[in-house]
């Protein structure tokens, strides 16, 4: 083949590549920009990228989906803007109907977003973390399973005094898809679960899991630890109840406790996707 020819074929392919995430966004934005519904969506998203990449914790997300009878809004609004016969309204519904699809995917498509650019799994919101820090208070805190460390920078950031131990056994540093455990927030420990627990059971009053990795068995390895123990340590466990995280063995076992600061956690940690993950409080 040519150079030439090699160089127009190059030059296609990065043409018709997918634009980033966020560049995808900041154009529907523009597009959707007399659509409030959609436009609320996307700048909940923008702001929430901003604030990640500006290393805040984010702010509480709706439910990120585009609303089932927005077309038949988008579709009055257009009859109310143009007159019956103007091209011009026949040209912005076949646009903005075309691109609905595509903007709910990129909207259903932000939990993947942070995993690969943040490695971020669980959405950890400035209000969630609020919660939880009222929870704990000043009591001795070891998360495992860190990742990069998103809820102990929280933490730390409301309670500067209070002891709060960071772990993971960073095995996702090698996985080169995402950014878990590359991009760590805070001082990491590299231990795992286990290992971690039986390190500092005499000196903490809480662990904190979030989002256990799906069906692996470490989250039911490191309850059975707990449960081996002496100290009286309670679990925080943030997941998918026989969902997305955690092992079957795990949500068996659990002994979940029910009482009003189960809901007070829950109260700013709330679903955008179709993930259900919620807090839990186990012993």
């Amino acid at each position: 083949m040519n150079p030439k020819k090699l160089k127009q074929l190059k030059k296609q392919v990065k043409k018709n590549a997918t634009a980033p995430y966020i560049d995808q966004l900041l154009h529907f934005r523009d597009l959707f920009q007399n659509d409030q519904k959609v436009l609320v969506l996307i700048n909940n998203v923008l702001e929430a990228d901003r604030l990640l990449a500006a290393g805040l914790a984010p702010q509480q997300l709706p439910e990120l989906q585009v609303p089932d009878d927005f077309q038949d809004e988008l579709f009055q609004r257009i009859n109310t803007t143009y007159a019956m016969d103007d091209p011009q309204g026949d040209a912005e519904w076949n646009q903005l109907s075309a691109a609905l699809p595509k903007v709910d995917k990129l909207l259903r498509d932000f939990r993947d977003y942070i995993e690969d650019r943040y490695g971020m799994w669980a959405y950890i919101s400035a209000p969630f973390l609020k919660d939880l820090a009222d929870f704990v208070g000043q009591a001795p805190v070891l998360e495992v399973m860190a990742g990069n460390g998103y809820i102990s920078k929280g933490l730390k950031r409301l309670h500067p005094s209070q002891t709060i131990i960071t772990t993971d056994s960073k095995a996702w540093t090698k996985e080169a898809h995402n950014q878990t455990g590359k991009q760590p927030v805070t001082n990491i420990e590299g231990l795992d679960a286990v290992s971690a627990f039986n390190k500092y059971a005499d000196q903490i009053k809480y662990v904190i899991m979030a989002w256990s990795p799906d069906k692996l068995t470490m989250d039911w390895d490191l309850l059975q630890a707990i449960r081996a123990n002496a100290n009286d340590v309670t679990l925080i466990c943030i997941g998918e109840k026989y969902g997305a995280t955690g092992s079957k063995q795990f949500w068996d076992q659990a002994t979940y406790l029910d009482n009003p600061a189960v809901d007070q956690l829950n109260a700013h940690y709330r679903h955008f996707d179709l993930i259900h993950d919620a807090v839990y409080l186990i012993k």
